[in-house]
């Protein structure tokens, strides 16, 4: 397969009033993943310039199932800041940077800035 699954459709909305098909999983070591550009949470807009608007969820699998070797996918990407579903991203992990990445750099800077100043004021 692609190495991914897909939510959405007319018939199973993953978000209300929007029948589009979204990125729900992408699988470790499937061919998504060792890509790199395919996102859990994208759009998926068309499969080899197939559009997906207003296809049952069963249809769109199909046309994935179907796609042969080479896939070409236009896509939207998810917002970063939006909440709901489509920003989860179901390995325990929001978007964007982890708060841990930018406050124990921040810390260890202003604790050597300290631990400077009191030194300095040591010579004096």
């Amino acid at each position: 397969g692609l190495g991914f699954n897909i939510v959405g459709g007319t018939d199973q909305q993953y978000i209300s009033n929007d029948s589009s098909i979204y990125v729900s999983r992408i699988k470790k070591d499937g061919a998504a993943y060792l890509d790199g550009r395919l996102q859990e949470g994208d759009k998926i807009l068309a499969v080899n310039g197939r559009d997906l608007k207003d296809l049952r969820h069963k249809d769109a699998v199909e046309l994935f199932r179907n796609a042969g070797c080479d896939v070409s996918l236009k896509i939207q990407r998810r917002l970063q800041s939006q909440n709901g579903p489509v920003g989860h991203r179901g390995d325990g992990e929001s978007g964007g940077l982890p708060l841990a990445a930018v406050l124990v750099p921040g810390l260890a800077l202003a604790a050597a800035a300290v631990w400077i100043l009191l030194r300095y004021r040591q010579r004096m």
